[in-house]
C-alpha cells in the first residue's frame, strides 16, 4: 500500500470515518496529488499529508433563539477552521437544513485549494446552521443571524476567520450577522464578505461566481483555439451563480438554453430569457414553472420525470456544460448524455456538483473538465478584493473590479496549464488544480514549521 492510501485509510480510520462528502473529497485530492508527492519527498518526510487532511479546529455551538410565536427555536451551529497556512480562514456560512460537519468539512477542505490557486493569502474555512430560511419571515431571519452571531462572534476576527455568502446566506442576511457582529464587539472589523454596499460590500461581488465561471471557459477554450460564441450551453441552477453565468454567457456571444430549481427544469431552445428569469427567481422568488407559464417556447420538466434522479438539464446536446445547481449533481448516467451528445467542456459552477465516476468519463472520453476550486474561485477571489476595500477605504468601481476578476481568472488558467505541463498531466485541469493548490498550502506549512 502506497503513501496515498495510508493516508486515506488513516482518515477513515479516524474522526473521518462515516463522512462520506467528506472522504469523497479527500480521495479526489489525494490521488491527484500523488506526482508531486513521489518528485518531492521532503512533503512526505514532514508528513504534510496526514497533517493536511486533520481541521485545525472544528467549532460547535447551539443558536438558541425566539420565533415569531415567541417559542424558544434550537438550531446547531458549526464552523470548520480547516487550514490557516496561507492566511486568515476564509469561508462561507450555509443556512440549509442539510448542514452537518461531513458537508462542512468537504466544502471547507476544498476551500482551502480553491483559496491558495488564486494566489491570494487566505486559508480555508466554512460553516452554517442546520436553519432553514425558506418560509421564515424577515424579523425571524434577523433574528436567527443575531443569534447565530452572538453564539459564534468571539472564533472570527479580521486576521482570524472571515465569513462570507452561501446558500441561504444572501445580502440581507449577511447584513444582520454583521451588525450583530459589530454591536457586540464596537468595531467595524472586516469579517464578513458579500455585504451590501451601503455596508462596504464590493461591486460586482454578486456577479463574480458566474462571471468568473465563464471568464475561466473562455480563457481555457482561446488557448485550445476554441470559443463560446455562437455555442449551445446547458446551466443547472437558478440561483445566483446560474443566473450571471447565462448573463455572462450572452455578453460572450453563446446560447444558453437550461437551467433548473429544486422542482423542476427549464429548456428554452430559442435562449433563456434573461431578464423573466431573474423576475421569477430573485423578485417574485417562484418555482420555474412559472417561466413557461410566460414564456411558451420553454418546456417545464418536473424533477420527478427525471431519469436516474439526474437532472433533466443534462439530457440537451450542448458544447459547454456549467453545473451550478449543488453537489454530485451530475452523476455518471449524465455524464454519459452530455457525452454522447457531443460535450466538448464541462465547467463547475457549484462544489463538487460532479461525482467522481462522472469526472473519470469525463476524462476517459476527451472532453475538458474544469473542477470548481479553479473554475468558480470568482466569487471568493472578489471577496478578497472586498477586504482590501474595507482596510484602505478606496473603493472600486464595477468595470474594475471586473477587469480584475478577468485577470485573475485567466492566471489561475495558466498557472493550472503551466502545473499540467511540469507534471506531464496533458489537459488534466483536476490534477493540475489540486497540484498547484496543495503545493503552495504544503510550502507555507513547511516554512511555519511544526
Amino acid at each position: 500500500m502506497d503513501y496515498i492510501e495510508n493516508a486515506l485509510n488513516l482518515a477513515k480510520q479516524s474522526s473521518c470515518a462515516g463522512d462520506y462528502n467528506f472522504f469523497q473529497a479527500l480521495r479526489e485530492v489525494l490521488t491527484s496529488i500523488r506526482p508531486a508527492i513521489e518528485r518531492h519527498p521532503h512533503y512526505t518526510e514532514n508528513r504534510i499529508v496526514e497533517r493536511i487532511i486533520y481541521p485545525n479546529r472544528e467549532i460547535h455551538f447551539t443558536i438558541e433563539w425566539l420565533n415569531d410565536r415567541n417559542e424558544i427555536e434550537i438550531n446547531n451551529g458549526y464552523r470548520i477552521q480547516f487550514n490557516n497556512a496561507l492566511g486568515p480562514y476564509k469561508g462561507g456560512v450555509r443556512f440549509h437544513p442539510t448542514v452537518n460537519p461531513d458537508i462542512l468539512k468537504f466544502l471547507a477542505f476544498e476551500q482551502i485549494f480553491k483559496n491558495a490557486i488564486t494566489g491570494l493569502h487566505i486559508g480555508g474555512a466554512k460553516g452554517g446552521a442546520d436553519f432553514n430560511p425558506k418560509g421564515r419571515s424577515d424579523q425571524e431571519i434577523m433574528k436567527f443571524c443575531q443569534a447565530f452571531m452572538t453564539a459564534f462572534y468571539n472564533s472570527v476576527g479580521a486576521d482570524i476567520d472571515i465569513l462570507g455568502g452561501d446558500i441561504g446566506v444572501g445580502e440581507r442576511e449577511v447584513g444582520y450577522l454583521f451588525g450583530q457582529y459589530k454591536t457586540l464587539t464596537n468595531t467595524y472589523n472586516s469579517i464578513i464578505t458579500s455585504k451590501p454596499l451601503s455596508l462596504g460590500g464590493s461591486e460586482g461581488r454578486n456577479s463574480a461566481t458566474g462571471y468568473g465561471l465563464v471568464y475561466f471557459t473562455q480563457t481555457l477554450l482561446e488557448d485550445m483555439e476554441e470559443s463560446l460564441k455562437g455555442k449551445i450551453c446547458t446551466i443547472s441552477g437558478a440561483g445566483n451563480v446560474a443566473i450571471h453565468a447565462i448573463e455572462k454567457l450572452y455578453a460572450l456571444g453563446a446560447i444558453p438554453v437550461t437551467c433548473s430549481d429544486s422542482t423542476g427544469a427549464i429548456h428554452d431552445p430559442n435562449g433563456i430569457d434573461l431578464a423573466l428569469l431573474k423576475e421569477i427567481k430573485l423578485v417574485k422568488r417562484l418555482s420555474l414553472s412559472a417561466y413557461a407559464e410566460s414564456r411558451k417556447s420553454a418546456s417545464y420538466i418536473r424533477k420527478e420525470a427525471y431519469p436516474e434522479g439526474s437532472n433533466y438539464v443534462w439530457q440537451i446536446p450542448c458544447f459547454a456544460a456549467f453545473p451550478c445547481a449543488t453537489q454530485n449533481e451530475l452523476d455518471i448516467h449524465a455524464a454519459q448524455r452530455l457525452v454522447s451528445n457531443g460535450v466538448h467542456v464541462v465547467a463547475e459552477g457549484a462544489n463538487m456538483p460532479t461525482t467522481l465516476e462522472a469526472v473519470d468519463y469525463f476524462k476517459q472520453n476527451g472532453v475538458v473538465f474544469a473542477p470548481a476550486k479553479a473554475a468558480n474561485a470568482g466569487g471568493v477571489a472578489v471577496s478578497v478584493l472586498e477586504m482590501s476595500q474595507n482596510h484602505t477605504h478606496n473603493y472600486l468601481c464595477a468595470e474594475e473590479v471586473d477587469a480584475k476578476l478577468r485577470k485573475i481568472m485567466a492566471d489561475i488558467y495558466t498557472h493550472i496549464k503551466r502545473t499540467c505541463d511540469e507534471y506531464e498531466l496533458d489537459m488534466d485541469l483536476v490534477s493540475g488544480a489540486n497540484i498547484l493548490g496543495f503545493k503552495r498550502v504544503a510550502d507555507a506549512m513547511l516554512a511555519q514549521g511544526v
